[in-house]
């Protein structure tokens, strides 16, 4: 036989052999019983050895789907449409509920959805919290799901101003972010009323500023500020003694008192105390004595001290109201709420800053605001007139490195350092 024509039958069969291998793979595999097996090779891709994306999953592979939560949507909900069965999404979220129960999920949150071709259908979904807080879930395994926290890095940061109209604006018109004035507010919360502000306070902040990848996600902590009130100076040193982070002023004395400044987290006064004063709704000339505090219905009011609560119901003029006795000299009232919040009635205590209500205009009100009481010796008097004293000074077994922070920081706040730029520029953290 000519060599050609057996190279051609030898390619001949070649060809035949592998054509035959192919169908073969191609074929579904037979069980013992003659049917097919129910682990097709459609239905188990190859294992994905690609990079991963920031939350841990592959980076090609899926087609990724991104969305906000919106309201009145349920983790079934954000499921169904990518061809999950309803029983599968039962069993996620029931297996998952000691990772991130599906239940606490927000509207306005971001997720997404990695939806694997192979399957036709969602293979996971990233849940993210927050630009830090993240949860993945498996849909095939969920034993397989996990929460993880994206690392954050930390600067220090100064901002600094001269108020004319608002805090906010300040901030606003210095570049920095808004937040730090609910941040000071909270830092001040027993020195300065936030409400009665005047053009002419100043103020310096050193702070942290927090980035994830590269992006600014907010401040964070306060480290050292300089806050001039009504030409009075106030310092604030964050440091922690061994009994927790707080706040303390240049002389190492705490900045928290027995008792807040204010009700609400910065809102504004509409009307202060006053002796006589021509009532909206009665129309004629009455005692005014206490603080109303202009804000949404639905605002959270806040408890300004420890105490416990000797009334909490409705009346004719409050309308929905809570009274607490804070010790044998203070008492606050808290007027017109919208709702009292659950679990607060006569007898309970509640601790500083607990949402006892929110702000509402039940009672004899002209609108949404806080009328807010403060009685001393039985007394109403004032609340922004009220000094209270510091509850304690720094540990004495810490007193020499706090002295040594002061020293360190006293240097980015002080007066004399008051900058007029718009915004500081970056500090490098020590230590």
């Amino acid at each position: 036989m000519p060599a050609a024509m057996t190279r051609s039958r030898s390619l001949l069969f070649i060809s035949l052999g592998t054509l035959a291998a192919l169908v073969w793979l191609l074929m579904p595999r037979l069980s013992a019983d003659g049917g097919a097996s129910s682990a097709s090779y459609a239905a188990s891709p190859p294992e994905r050895t690609a990079a991963v994306d920031r939350f841990g999953l592959p980076v090609t592979g899926f087609n990724v789907d991104r969305h906000r939560i919106d309201r009145y949507q349920t983790f079934a909900d954000l499921l169904l449409d990518y061809n999950v069965p309803y029983a599968q999404i039962v069993a996620v979220a029931e297996q998952t509920r000691d990772v991130f129960d599906v239940r606490d999920f927000r509207t306005g949150d971001a997720y997404q959805v990695y939806v694997d071709p192979w399957l036709g259908q969602a293979r996971y979904l990233v849940y993210q919290r927050s630009p830090v807080l993240y949860v993945v879930y498996d849909v095939l395994r969920p034993e397989r799901s996990f929460k993880r926290t994206r690392p954050v890095q930390t600067n220090w940061k100064t901002a600094s101003g001269v108020i004319q109209s608002s805090l906010y604006a300040t901030l606003m018109d210095a570049n920095a972010s808004p937040e730090l004035a609910l941040a000071l507010s909270e830092v001040y919360a027993w020195q300065i009323d936030f409400f009665q502000l005047r053009p002419g306070d100043r103020f310096r902040v050193l702070y942290e500023q927090q980035s994830v990848d590269g992006e600014v996600i907010g401040p964070g902590a306060v480290v050292a500020a300089y806050f001039e009130h009504r030409g009075e100076p106030f310092y604030a040193f964050r440091f922690d003694d061994g009994t927790g982070a707080t706040y303390y002023d240049r002389a190492g004395q705490s900045l928290q008192r027995a008792l807040l400044k204010a009700p609400l987290r910065y809102t504004r006064i509409s009307s202060g105390f006053q002796r006589s004063r021509l009532h909206p709704v009665l129309g004629r000339r009455r005692a005014h004595l206490g603080t109303d505090y202009a804000a949404p219905t639905g605002t959270p009011v806040h408890s300004v001290g420890d105490g416990f609560v000797t009334e909490a119901g409705y009346g004719r003029y409050n309308g929905n109201y809570v009274k607490i006795r804070h010790n044998s000299v203070y008492t606050t009232g808290y007027l017109h709420l919208t709702d009292i919040a659950d679990g607060v009635r006569a007898g309970t205590h509640v601790k500083q800053g607990q949402v006892i209500g929110y702000v509402g205009s039940t009672g004899l009100a002209t609108g949404p605001h806080l009328h807010y009481h403060f009685w001393k010796n039985g007394e109403p008097v004032d609340s922004r007139d009220v000094e209270m004293p510091p509850e304690r000074p720094v540990n004495p077994t810490y007193r020499a490195a706090y002295d040594r922070l002061v020293d360190r920081l006293l240097p980015y706040v002080k007066p004399r350092h008051m900058i007029t730029e718009r915004y500081a520029p970056a500090i490098s953290q020590v230590g």
